[in-house]
């Protein structure tokens, strides 16, 4: 009878170690099944836009925004259209093929920020173009589109100054962010704005130019034209997203500027 019970311990004991590991394997398997992909879509020229199927799919479960976060959104809100609007402009006038992609790159940023306001109960709302609720934004874009007007170089330059304020205070936003999204979206955001600030470089030299920074550094202006496109970091899609690209995280560089006052 002794001898019966230990066998059947041994055979429980056994089996309890081979459901431990089959368990172990399922949970393993489905960690490596899991769809990744990249949220940005970066194109030859450097034109870089979000794939907005993979952000809803990337969108985690949070607590709500802090006070500083909302405001940063509205911020970065009110610099999207004013790239996008500026640009439109300046497409208009001398029909450059990197103004209506870049165009069309701002378009899909703000629609990045607009799905966060929306996931927030944020004020989401865009104005029509070229008119800002933001006095100091109204004043800068009709002083952008003026300067930008002037000669294509001063186009290009006018360009090179919106991403670079960009960068700076997408940067400034993301020392202060702790909502996982919101963190994302900036991540992604600010990657493309270096992307927009060598490709409007990349237009510049040939033009035989040279651009002097206002909101960054030269060193840290001359570090980003200075190196490759980059590509999006590769995200855990939770719902269905394109899965589109293979890209790797890129080093950011950072600038001191303002997010929300």
């Amino acid at each position: 009878m002794k001898t019966n019970m230990k066998t059947l311990v041994m055979i429980a004991l056994l089996f309890a170690s081979i459901m431990s590991v089959t368990s172990c394997q399922k949970e393993s398997m489905n960690g490596e099944n899991a769809q990744y992909a990249s949220l940005l879509n970066v194109s030859g020229d450097g034109t870089t836009s979000v794939i907005e199927a993979n952000l809803k799919s990337a969108l985690v479960t949070t607590s709500a925004l802090t006070d500083s976060e909302l405001a940063s959104l509205l911020k970065m809100k009110e610099e999207e259209k004013l790239a996008r609007d500026v640009y439109t402009a300046l497409y208009q006038k001398w029909g450059s093929t990197i103004f209506s992609n870049i165009t069309s790159a701002e378009s899909n940023h703000l629609n990045a920020i607009v799905l966060l306001l929306t996931t927030y109960n944020g004020d989401a709302s865009i104005g029509a173009p070229g008119i800002f609720t933001n006095t100091e934004v109204q004043a800068l874009y009709s002083k952008l589109v003026v300067e930008g007007s002037a000669t294509l170089e001063e186009a290009y330059k006018t360009g090179a100054l919106i991403e670079e304020m960009d960068i700076n205070d997408l940067n400034a936003c993301l020392s202060s962010a702790v909502n996982t999204n919101v963190t994302m979206v900036f991540e992604n955001l600010v990657k493309g704005s270096r992307n927009h600030l060598r490709a409007f470089n990349r237009q510049l030299s040939t033009l035989g130019s040279v651009y002097t920074p206002i909101y960054l550094s030269q060193g840290v202006y001359d570090q980003i034209v200075d190196s490759s496109m980059e590509q999006g970091k590769q995200y855990r899609m939770n719902g269905n997203g394109q899965g589109n690209g293979k890209g790797q995280k890129g080093n950011g560089n950072q600038g001191t500027g303002t997010c929300a006052n």
